[in-house]
Formats: structure tokens, sequence, C-alpha cells
């Protein structure tokens, strides 16, 4: 194509509506987006101590815990996850378990007989099937 000298671009009123409607599609699916990650909200973090409940923190708060039984462990709640980050348990097994979110997760610490789980109204993605 050959540019001439004093070419304008133009709108004409079809443009300015595919324009607007593209732009109004774009705001709907940044609202829906937004309410779809925001699902978390309804999930909570249980710690039990030997089979009974003993704490619960909204998994959208961040904060800490410490559990105390036998041993100590520092659970933290950060950003919609939840991890064992320190403990004195022989092995830290525990610890090396990383962060965990979604809705059925767990964290298990054996010596001090302590479980973490994400419970809720989300639910949980499936890894896998075996057959």
């Amino acid at each position: 194509m050959v540019k001439k000298k004093g070419m304008r671009l133009s709108f004409c009123k079809g443009d300015m509506l595919v324009i607007f409607f593209v732009t109004m599609l774009a705001v709907l699916i940044g609202v829906v987006f937004l309410i779809w990650t925001g699902r978390d909200r309804g999930n909570t973090v249980v710690v039990y101590r030997e089979g009974k409940k003993v704490q619960e923190l909204p998994l959208y708060v961040d904060g800490e815990i410490l559990i105390e039984n036998s041993y100590t462990n520092k659970l933290v709640v950060k950003q919609g996850k939840a991890a064992i980050v320190e403990s004195d348990c022989p092995g830290m097994d525990c610890v090396h378990s990383g962060w965990i979110q979604g809705k059925g997760r767990s964290l298990v610490c054996l010596p001090n007989r302590v479980e973490i789980r994400i419970e809720g109204e989300e639910e949980s993605e499936v890894d896998f099937i075996v057959r």
C-alpha cells in the first residue's frame, strides 16, 4: 500500500460502536475475573490437635498461629495459602510439605499429633484418578 500525504484516519458510527462493545466486554471479563478469584473467601484453615478442633483462621486473612503440644509448629497463612514454616519436631516433614491452598488440602505433623485442613465451600481440584 502506498500512503498518500494528507490522508487522515476517520471513524464512522459503526467503528465507534465496535470499540464501545469491545471495551464493555473487556470490563465485564475483568469484573468476572475479580469475582472468580475472590471465591476463596469462604475457606478456612482449621487446626486439629489429637483429633479435636482447636483453632480456625480465614484463608483470606494473613496471619500466624503457634501450635503447641509435644512440639511446637508455626503455621503461616498468607495470600490464600497455608504452610508450617517452623517446627522443632524430628524430621520436620511438615515443614518440607510446603504451601497448600484449596478445599480438602491438609498438612500433618505426626510427632506433634497435629493436622491442618482447609475447609470451606470451594470444590477441590482433582490431581489424578487411579483405577
